[in-house]
């Protein structure tokens, strides 16, 4: 009987004019029953068979139908089995009686499996309000809320057979074509639901009585949600700024107070009258090397700020990797055999931003003969499958696995650094910055002990790509 009913309740009844005829055929299936039952038990006690009749029925198509299933069941029994056989009259006091509580009977058994079988519709109905809320929750609690209203609305219609739904966050009126439901947390207005203006009275009952409500708890807590999280991206923006901030003020109290303060001893020194020629020209190459220090610091700082704020935007022209290389050793280079320079010939151009480009090669070299512990750095360009690579090799202690990435963080300075560098830690993040505006890549490759490679992928434009030499031909080795 149960798994009866939980299909009758999964699907929709057949229409009644099937169950006039089920019921007929079933009255019919029962009167046959009863003859082979009759020669073993009294022919009054047999009428219990049509309640199986009356229960499938009642159970399929409701009370009524039963009751008519009932009806035509007694007047079978009476008919059929209960003497005189073959009319409507009966003989025996006792069979009144029979015949009188099976009709009682079968109109109880009627309704009470009509009552069941509401009962288990409004169960089934309500578990799948249930799983509908899960599974809405499960959507709006997670990811965009924009995109999430449009995916649990259409998961709505289709649980409740609506033929669409929509939830809004702004205020929306019914009209001639839409039912709006107002969505509310007391006073506050958190959206609306709409759904068609031709949904059944009981439909928007339904609605109105158990949608609404879990969908105002759960719109909610989305909403809630999504503001806690906006206020931790906020709170992280804030701690990142911070971050820069507290470093900018320490690069900003030592490494600008450094230059400033050998360049106000240096004056100072440079205007006394006991100096010679020598010492003077000694204090001038210091204020010399400290202002072009404090120069360089200052670029580093501004250049810094614009990648911060998005202002960095290159001026892409096609150029010459190979011009752009020299020109950036030839700012760097203090001795002619720092640098061992290796270039392919017919190197393709790219389009990147020449002054950008330049510097972000100008900061990576500096690094590595910094580190190179006076062995040349190996510069070599080479032009790959639709991008050109650019290798930087220095010969010093290596980066640790752990720094391979803080190294291109802001005022980051790595634990390895030689020769008391003073820098402020700022090239490396410039260099990538730069190299990132203009659609490039750059990383580093390391192992302690062994060296560090700074390796810059340029991408070729489709023009230079087709151009490209298949092979990689000879090099042209020089020392910058």
């Amino acid at each position: 009987m149960s798994r009866l009913l939980g299909y009758v309740i999964a699907v929709d009844p057949p229409p009644r004019r099937t169950g006039l005829a089920a019921s007929i055929v079933a009255v019919a299936i029962c009167t046959l029953i009863i003859y082979p039952l009759a020669q073993v038990a009294p022919v009054v006690s047999l009428g219990v068979v049509y309640l199986l009749a009356v229960v499938v029925i009642s159970a399929t198509w409701g009370v009524w139908l039963g009751v008519f299933t009932g009806v035509i069941s007694a007047a079978a029994f009476n008919f059929f089995h209960l003497a005189p056989t073959g009319q409507f009259t009966l003989s025996d006091g006792s069979n009144w009686v029979a015949l009188s509580m099976f009709l009682i009977a079968a109109i109880l058994v009627s309704s009470v499996s009509d009552v069941t079988r509401t009962r288990a519709r409004e169960a089934v109905e309500r578990r799948r309000e249930a799983d509908l809320a899960a599974e809405m929750a499960r959507i709006l609690l997670r990811g965009d809320l924009e995109a999430a209203l449009h995916t649990a609305a259409a998961r709505l219609a289709a649980a409740l057979d609506l033929s669409s739904a929509a939830i809004e966050l702004d205020a929306v009126d019914s009209n001639d074509r839409r039912v709006a439901f107002p969505l509310r947390e007391g006073t506050r207005r958190l959206g609306t639901l709409v759904v068609p203006a031709d949904t059944s009275d009981a439909g928007l009952s339904r609605l109105q009585e158990r949608v609404v409500p879990a969908l105002e708890a759960l719109l909610s807590a989305a909403l809630e949600r999504e503001t806690l999280q906006g206020e931790v991206v906020e709170t992280a923006s804030l701690r990142r700024a911070d971050v820069v901030k507290t470093a900018l003020l320490r690069a900003v109290s030592h490494d600008l107070r450094s230059p400033l303060t050998a360049i106000a001893a240096a004056g100072e020194a440079i205007a006394s009258p006991r100096l010679d020629a020598a010492g003077r020209d000694e204090l001038a190459a210091v204020i010399q090397e400290e202002a072009l220090r404090l120069a360089r610091l200052v670029d580093n700082l501004l250049d810094l700020s614009r990648l911060e704020a998005g202002a960095a935007t290159p001026h892409r022209d096609l150029i010459s990797i190979e011009d752009t290389l020299r020109g950036a050793l030839e700012e760097v280079a203090a001795r002619p055999d720092e640098f061992s320079v290796s270039i392919d010939r017919d190197l393709p151009l790219v389009t990147a931003d020449p002054v950008q480009l330049e510097r972000a090669f100008v900061n990576v070299l500096e690094n590595a003969r910094r580190h190179s512990g006076g062995h040349p750095v190996s510069v070599r360009a080479r032009a790959g499958h639709e991008r050109v690579i650019v290798r930087i090799v220095d010969r010093g202690p290596g980066i640790p696995p752990a720094q391979l990435e803080r190294v291109f963080e802001p005022f980051y300075r790595a634990g390895s650094a030689q020769g008391g560098h003073r820098g402020s830690g700022l090239g490396l993040a410039i260099a990538r910055g730069f190299v990132q505006s203009n659609g490039g890549r750059l990383h580093v490759e390391s192992l302690p002990g062994q060296g560090a490679t700074f390796i810059f992928e340029l991408p070729l434009d489709e023009v230079s790509a087709a151009e490209a030499p298949g092979g990689s031909p000879p090099a042209r080795d020089a020392v910058a």
